[in-house]
Formats: structure tokens, sequence, C-alpha cells
């Protein structure tokens, strides 16, 4: 059984209609696989954006459709881009005995307890923060979490290598790069320094810029008075 559960109620209005559908507070949404067509359904708002909340891409959810179940994992989620509001929703049917694909976040830990952090005040970047993995849906990760106590020098790195996979779980890619970089340091102070130095050059640039284009208009004025003076001389 999913830790995860919506009610849905199955729909006819399709296309402009769904204006209205969404108007009075549901989310349609489309269920795909297990065999059968795909089925048209709406549940209210509110609960499917909490469930969605929870289970993002890569929890299993238990949908409960005219009092029958069906395990499914939300596949891709429509968002207003104005809005921000959920606009549709498709969700793929999946089996209990059968391994599925879902994408799952990368979070790191004890980062504040490495030496990076605590001695030399580096800063992380998080270069992959999700990943797709395969398993069975009871199996299926809520997240991946990669340590980073162990950073010390600013050139340090951890690598997908350094992700130990639950029993069960396996990335999707069989052929994926486990040196891929995941978490690499940088010193936001030699970072600081760097922007400073480099405004510093623009902005001289700039005013060497300005500087010689006042010369120039200079020159120009005087070039272009010279004629004047010599016609005033011929008279």
């Amino acid at each position: 059984m999913a830790e995860h559960k919506l009610t849905l109620e199955k729909r006819e209005v399709t296309g402009k209609k769904l204006k209205n559908l969404r108007a009075s507070g549901m989310i349609p949404s489309v269920v795909y696989g297990g065999g059968k067509e795909p089925i048209l359904l709406a549940s209210e708002y509110v609960a499917t954006e909490k469930v969605l909340l929870g289970a993002g891409y890569h929890s299993p959810i238990d949908l409960t459709v005219d009092g029958k179940k069906k395990l499914a994992i939300v596949k891709e989620v429509d968002i207003d881009p104005v809005t921000r509001k959920i606009m549709n929703i498709e969700f793929q049917a999946i089996s209990a005995k059968e391994a599925v694909v879902a994408t799952t976040p990368v979070v790191v830990v004890n980062f504040e307890e490495s030496e990076a952090s605590k001695t030399y005040h580096f800063a992380m970047n998080l270069l992959i923060d999700e990943i797709d993995v395969k398993a069975k849906p009871a199996d299926l990760p809520k997240e991946l979490t990669i340590d980073a106590a162990g950073l010390v020098e600013v050139d340090d790195k951890l690598t997908l290598a350094s992700i130990k996979l639950p029993e069960g779980v396996e990335y999707a890619d069989k052929e994926i790069d486990l040196d891929q970089v995941v978490v690499a340091l940088y010193d936001p102070a030699a970072e600081a320094e760097k922007r400073a130095a480099e405004e510093a050059a623009e902005a001289a640039a700039a005013e060497a810029a300005a500087e010689e284009g006042a010369e120039e208009a200079t020159e120009e004025s005087a070039t272009e008075e010279k004629p004047e003076a010599s016609e005033e001389k011929a008279e």
C-alpha cells in the first residue's frame, strides 16, 4: 500500500469545457497504462496539490476511482506560467510487482559538519539535484542522500559513486557515468574578490572608452572650425 492516496472521479468534459471544471476547484487528469485506454479523471485541487507535494515524481500513489484502486506515479504536471496553478496531471499506472523508472531528488547531508564548511567556510554547489532510478514501487526511495561530512579542500568533489543506492534500487541508465560530479566546493570570499576585480576592470574600460570618445569629439570639432577661420582670413 502506497503512503500517498488520492480519490478521483471520472470526467466527460474535455477541451474548452475544462476551464469551467478548473473554475469549480477541480484539476483534470489522465491515467495512462495498465493495458487499457487512458482514463479521464478529475480531483479536488487542494487535496491533489498536497499529494503531489508529498509524492513528487518518485513515490507511488494509491488512486481510488469509483471505489477501485490503481497504483500510479506522476509522469507530468502542467503548470500555468502566470498563475503557477496546476492545470493538468498525467499519471502512469504501474504494477506493484514490476520495476518502474522514477525521478528521485538528490539530497546532501552533513555538509555543515565538514571541515570545508566549519573551518574554511567554503560553500557547495549541487550540480545534480535529481536522477532517474529503477525499482519496484515499494522500493522506490523518497530521495537519494550523499554524505558531505568528509569534504575539506576547495577542490574536493563528490560523484555519483558516492551515493549508496538502497537495496533493490538501480540507476535507470545502466551505462551512467559514476564519475559525474554531484557536489563541488567553492570559496565565496575568493569569488567575491574575483567579481570585484572584474567589475573594477569593466568600470576602468568604460571610463577609458568614454575619455577616448570625448577626445575624438574634441578633435572633430576643432577640424570642423579650421575651414571657417581660413574663409574669414581670405575675405
